[in-house]
């Protein structure tokens, strides 16, 4: 049985800034797995299991010879976003220009974890018998973001968050932004936010700020987390990604909510500073939390 198995899509992406055009793969999936690669192994053990076209073989290819346990199943296409940033990287517009497959039942019955993640990026990438399932293996924790968009054309509209009650109900750990928070619960105040969604069944909410910081609301008790200045602010792309695989890593080693919060936002402090996913080192991560200038 693993620690934590995220399930999710890889990606191709363009990422567009004011500065550049790159193009690479991305997704939960692979910001997720690529951050808990590069911290040791020997403390939390997790599996991927993503969905991908023959277009990404190449890049499962490369997760695995990094070390990576990956489970991969054949779709027709793997997703294609173009995320476009402007001076303010903590918005995006994006573009679909193709989607992958949804996650089935006989894909996951095989999955042993005590936390699974799901780093839905499109409405309809988990069904809700799926999600079913797999709550009565282990815990489930959420990115709430893909719950609240679908595809039209190539344009990604928001949507409602389609049986939202009874999969927060099954919900142990989610995460979401300012405006996740706003759209689920019709509320800007975080502290309302956090109580409706434990009353709705959430055991630990994880609401996200960008520069200004983090909030954990658990056991009734709100920890609020500092936000890190990076030395160079280069791509936000799998930010969010990063911070989830950073305190999902130190909750499955019994770490406080306070302590799992600011390990993580000094992960994305790093990951801000270069293109890709997460690649540094304890140490650094462990020297950022050191540092006394916060955002």
């Amino acid at each position: 049985m693993k620690d934590i198995c995220c399930i999710g899509h890889l990606t191709r992406d363009k990422i567009v800034t004011p500065e550049s055009t790159v193009f690479m793969a991305g997704g939960t999936s692979f910001y997720f797995a690529h951050a808990l690669n590069h911290l040791p192994a020997g403390k939390v053990s997790f599996q991927l299991v993503t969905k991908v076209g023959e277009e990404s073989i190449p890049e499962i290819d490369k997760m695995r010879e990094a070390g990576i346990d990956v489970v991969c199943h054949n779709s027709a296409n793997s997703v294609y976003f173009e995320n476009k940033y402007g001076a303010d990287t903590n918005r995006r517009t994006q573009r679909v220009l193709a989607k992958a497959d949804p996650f089935t039942l006989e894909e996951v019955e095989p999955l042993e974890a005590k936390v699974f993640h799901l780093g839905s990026l499109l409405a309809d990438d988990f069904p809700i018998e799926v999600v079913e399932a797999l709550s009565r293996k282990g815990l489930i924790s959420i990115d709430v973001q893909g719950y609240l968009r679908e595809v039209k054309g190539e344009a990604v509209i928001p949507c409602e968050w389609k049986q939202k009650e009874e999969i927060l109900a099954m919900t142990d750990i989610l995460k979401l932004n300012e405006y996740e928070m706003q759209v689920i619960t019709d509320s800007n105040d975080p502290h309302t936010v956090a109580r409706k969604l434990a009353s709705m069944g959430v055991r630990e909410v994880v609401l996200t700020f960008g520069d200004y910081g983090s909030l954990i609301y658990a056991e009734g008790q709100y920890f609020e987390v500092p936000a890190y200045k990076p030395q160079h602010l280069v791509d936000a792309t799998g930010c969010g990604d990063t911070y989830s695989a950073g305190y999902l890593y130190c909750r499955s080693q019994g770490m406080s909510y306070a302590e799992s919060g600011r390990f993580a936002a000094a992960m994305c402090t790093l990951k801000l500073e270069h293109h890709g996913p997460f690649c540094r080192s304890v140490s650094e991560i462990e020297a950022i939390m050191n540092r006394p200038n916060c955002c």
